[in-house]
């Protein structure tokens, strides 16, 4: 059983241990996605914030970055990476039988993800190596700490996300490294870029309709979505030879060929998931939206190569950075608050509007690079509707993540528990 086909796993599997067994301390640091997602949703927050601030030249960011690459850095190496490792923290657990990592080791590798953040912030005053030294050193160490917990857990098939994690922690070296020589680091953001779209792909394409088909099951439909199949593996390869075309080439005809497939590929699987039949519930039509960025990114890039004078290379990077990374995300972590703090997996209506407010921001980022004219205001309402989607975020979840613990439902809500094999 590979890593995505844990997610969504059936109702009624015996807890691990790690689910039964509560340690004292702060309630943030008893389970690794507390601090990261807070993080995540703080960090969200700020780095936008800050954005506009520092494009427009009304206050001057000490990074030796190039601004646009401090922005890019950020978002995948500050926002995204936080939300991957409280992913994994949460599911590893599930995966090995182990106790979560907690406590002091826990809150010294969030120490570090800080330490990271003001590195990059600063690093025209302590130095790019030092810089990068700081901020590498994060996912190294969550690397190890993660390889140590499957090879404790003799649980060697899900040594594959040891590797995924060490990949960005490569891509996050190119990204220095490039800045650096070149000023910017365009093949390492877009490399960057692709692997988290594609881990979207891949994850994104188990939860949904694993979700969706538990949701369906509850009212009664008689209809649910289709299994995952070999369709659906030759969708994924097609993708993945997308994304490194994009990531390589992304203005050469044979790119707009190759991402157009994609994007029918993508289309096609998610035509099949049943997603309007749950549209009632928002924690599972979110996905669905997700996924639909997901794909329609694909159909950007194919514009942009077809198109180039047209279609403005950033309109495809955005569709996937606001729209699907910020989609996802905010479905992940909103949902796995409420399961694994033991409350009812019901989006309120501060979660419905930050869900709105994402899709927003997408579609006016993607507004910005048609409309260049109208590319100030444009702007001044994307980075609001960001800010407001990730301040409801952590104004209805912050408690959530940061209160008492309390003790975990013995079992997890249907469909949510990461299971282990």
């Amino acid at each position: 059983m590979n890593l995505v086909s844990k997610v969504g796993a059936a109702h009624g599997a015996k807890a691990a241990p790690a689910q039964t067994v509560s340690r004292a301390g702060p309630a943030i640091l008893s389970r690794g996605f507390r601090p990261f997602f807070l993080g995540a949703g703080l960090w969200a927050v700020i780095g936008i914030a800050l954005w506009p601030l520092a494009f427009s030249g009304t206050i001057s960011v000490p990074t030796a970055f190039s601004l646009v690459d401090w922005h890019a850095h950020e978002m995948i190496f500050g926002y995204t990476e936080a939300v991957i490792a409280g992913f994994l923290f949460t599911a590893i657990p599930n995966w090995t039988g182990r106790l979560p990592v907690s406590g002091t080791p826990l809150a010294a590798l969030a120490a570090l993800w800080i330490a990271g953040r003001m590195a990059i912030f600063f690093s025209a005053e302590i130095g790019r190596l030092a810089a990068a030294v700081v901020d590498v050193s994060f996912l190294l160490v969550f690397a190890a700490m993660i390889a140590r917990e499957v090879i404790a857990g003799k649980n060697g098939r899900n040594a594959k996300v040891v590797w995924l994690v060490a990949l960005l922690a490569g891509l996050n070296v190119a990204f220095h490294v490039e800045d650096a020589r070149t000023g910017f680091a365009d093949y390492s953001a877009r490399g960057s870029l692709a692997v988290i779209v594609m881990l979207i792909l891949l994850v994104g394409g188990r939860v949904t309709p694993s979700f969706t088909n538990n949701w369906l099951a509850k009212t009664g439909a008689k209809e649910r979505p289709a299994p995952f199949g070999k369709p659906d593996l030759a969708a994924l390869a097609v993708s993945a030879v997308a994304l490194a075309s994009w990531a390589a080439t992304p203005h050469l005809a044979a790119t707009g060929v190759v991402t157009l497939a994609a994007g029918a590929a993508n289309l096609w699987r998610l035509s099949r998931w049943r997603g309007a039949a749950a549209r009632h519930d928002p924690l599972v039509l979110v996905l669905h939206i997700g996924y639909l960025f997901a794909t329609l990114g694909f159909f950007v890039a194919c514009a942009h190569a077809l198109l180039p004078e047209t279609i403005p290379h950033a309109a495809a990077v955005h569709v996937w950075a606001v729209g699907a990374i910020g989609m996802m995300t905010l479905a992940v972590m909103s949902r796995a608050t409420l399961g694994h703090t033991g409350r009812e997996l019901k989006a309120s209506k501060g979660t419905v509007f930050a869900y709105a407010c994402v899709a927003s921001a997408a579609v006016g980022r993607f507004a910005m690079a048609l409309l260049p004219d109208h590319f100030w205001g444009l702007f001044a309402i994307t980075a609001g509707c960001w800010i407001l989607a990730f301040a409801a975020f952590v104004a209805i979840y912050g408690p959530m993540l940061a209160g008492r613990a309390g003790k975990p439902p013995a079992r997890p809500p249907q469909g949510d528990r990461l299971r282990r094999p």
